[in-house]
């Protein structure tokens, strides 16, 4: 079996309960840690699949974060080699650019618990179908995106209308946060306290939510992670 690398953004924000289905599953990862200056391979040859995380930065921001241009030509090139791709927050954003699409700050930001609904097409995809119709999830972004051409829209949101597509048969894209267990809502809680304030969000009353909201998350995120490994075995 290839390893799955995993491009991370931030020490926060984690594999999670992805991670924990690949090692149920026996399937070997990395991690390039771009926060700790790690640089991003030039080829996705050899590679079993690639999985972006989120992080605080835009993808727009190349000056100041250069590894940014890396890793789109590096989903660019995972694309063309048809190894899976699955883009988590900004790792949708930085999907969705290396596909052409414009990316870009958001009216509001997105953050805490909210409904995210699915499209009749959902329920027809290998993965997303899994997810059993509309539900509620994790956000926390501040840019949004336009569909890339010949994507597949999966979900959207109220303040967001691309929350989640597919690409040809092996890329998606998540802009919200399907990976999340408590220790890691706990983390990023702390880390974006300020964020959060600044957008008119208390983080105690996400906090609160989780209980709620949570173990129906993970129940999903099982199952669409058994379906995602299945597509690093095909």
């Amino acid at each position: 079996m290839r390893p799955l690398l995993t491009v991370q953004h931030t020490p926060v924000e984690t594999l999670g309960t992805l991670g924990d289905a690949l090692r149920r599953a026996g399937v070997p990862y990395e991690y390039v840690r771009t926060q700790a200056g790690e640089p991003v391979p030039q080829s996705a040859e050899g590679l079993g699949g690639l999985v972006v995380l989120g992080g605080p930065m835009g993808v727009y921001e190349t000056e100041r974060y250069p590894h940014l241009e890396d890793e789109i030509r590096l989903i660019q090139d995972a694309l063309e080699c048809r190894v899976p791709v699955l883009g988590v927050c900004l790792g949708s954003q930085l999907l969705a650019r290396a596909l052409d699409s414009t990316v870009g700050p958001a009216d509001t930001k997105e953050l805490g618990w909210g409904r995210v609904e699915t499209t009749e097409e959902a329920s027809y995809d290998p993965l997303f179908g899994s997810l059993g119709g509309s539900f509620t999830a994790f956000h926390w972004h501040g840019d949004v995106f336009g569909l890339p051409e010949g994507a597949i829209l999966l979900a959207s949101s109220g303040p967001t209308p691309v929350q989640a597509f597919r690409f040809e048969e092996r890329a998606y894209g998540l802009l919200f946060h399907l990976e999340v267990d408590e220790g890691l809502v706990r983390r990023m809680l702390d880390a974006f306290e300020d964020e959060a304030r600044e957008a008119g969000e208390n983080p105690y009353e996400i906090l609160r939510q989780t209980p709620e909201h949570l173990p129906q998350l993970m129940a999903r995120a099982v199952r669409f992670y058994e379906r995602f490994v299945r597509l690093l075995f095909t």
